[in-house]
């Protein structure tokens, strides 16, 4: 999947200008609760995923600190919170944020 033709934080969202020209707006707090990271998502086991344990969210864990690529396939956001550990795949930003209209 490419890469989005723009990205920015519009307010209390994470606004998308997809190289198809669709747009798709993500509420911060729902990306940062969708995190897919271990510690916020949990981790695959032996025979089931392991789920995450001892998050606690505040209102800082919504706030968007600063934002860089990884490689040409995602992005790895830092919150005011401190977490920072999370890939957003292009395809995975898609998923949960799919275009309007």
């Amino acid at each position: 999947m490419q890469a989005p033709a723009d990205l920015q934080v519009i307010g209390a969202e994470l606004a998308i200008r997809w190289p198809d020209g669709k747009e798709s707006y993500l509420a911060l707090e729902e990306m940062r609760r969708r995190c897919p990271c271990a510690a916020c998502a949990g981790e695959p086991g032996l025979t089931r995923p392991l789920p995450a344990v001892g998050i606690e969210l505040k209102g800082e864990s919504f706030r968007l600190k600063g934002m860089q690529t990884v490689g040409g396939y995602a992005i790895q956001p830092t919150w005011e919170d401190g977490h920072g550990t999370g890939i957003f795949s292009w395809e995975y930003l898609r998923k949960i944020a799919p275009p309007v209209g």
